[in-house]
C-alpha cells in the first residue's frame, strides 16, 4: 500500500444511521484485521457557545490525524452530519492528499423521527426532528454529485456497512494481505 491516506466521510441528517453505520464498520475492518480510525467529528467542536468562527472542528482534526498518522494509520472513518459538505475543508486539515470516499446516508422523515426517538429521552426530542428534517433537505440540495447517497430505511447496519466498505475498496485488504 501506498504512503497516502484514505478518508471516508459520512454524512446525514440525525437518526440516519452515522455513528452505528461508522461502528458497524469498525467492527468488520477489525475483524479483517484491517487498520483505521474512527473519528465522530461531532465532537470535535462540541462546546456553547458553538466555536465555529475558530474552525476549532478542523483544528482538532488535524491534531488527532497527526498523533494517528504517527503511529501508522492511513485509513480514517470520520462522521459528522455535514462532513459531505466540507470535504475541501476537512482533507485540507488531514494535511496529506488523501484519496476520498463521501457518503451521504438518508432516510425518510418517517425513519428519522422513529429512530430518534428511540434515542432522545428528553426534551430536546422535538428540537432534534426539527434540525434533522432541516438537515436532510440541505445536504440533498447541497451535496455534490460526486457524493454517493445510500438510503438507510428498512436496512441493516451490516448491509449498509457492507455497501459503504465495497464503495471504499477498503476491503481488499482482508487477512493474508498487508494490513497497513
Amino acid at each position: 500500500m501506498s504512503d497516502r491516506s484514505e478518508v471516508l466521510f459520512l454524512g446525514g441528517r440525525s437518526g440516519v444511521g452515522k455513528s452505528s453505520v461508522a461502528v458497524e464498520l469498525h467492527v468488520q475492518l477489525s475483524d479483517a484485521g484491517v487498520r483505521h480510525c474512527v473519528i465522530e467529528g461531532d465532537n470535535l467542536d462540541l462546546a456553547h457557545p458553538p466555536p465555529w468562527e475558530h474552525r476549532l472542528a478542523e483544528r482538532n482534526l488535524a491534531a488527532m490525524w497527526a498523533n494517528y498518522r504517527d503511529l501508522g494509520y492511513r485509513r480514517m472513518i470520520y462522521t459528522n452530519t455535514v462532513s459531505v459538505r466540507y470535504v475541501a475543508e476537512l482533507t485540507a486539515a488531514m494535511g496529506d492528499d488523501p484519496r476520498v470516499t463521501a457518503v451521504l446516508l438518508t432516510s425518510s422523515d418517517a425513519t428519522a423521527r422513529e429512530r430518534l426517538a428511540r434515542r432522545e429521552i428528553g426534551t430536546a426530542l422535538q428540537r432534534h426532528v426539527e434540525r434533522s428534517d432541516a438537515a436532510a433537505r440541505a445536504l440533498d440540495a447541497s451535496a455534490a454529485p460526486s457524493v454517493h447517497r445510500i438510503p438507510t430505511d428498512g436496512r441493516t447496519v451490516s448491509e449498509l456497512a457492507a455497501e459503504v466498505l465495497a464503495l471504499t475498496g477498503w476491503h481488499r485488504y482482508h487477512r493474508g494481505m498487508p494490513h497497513y
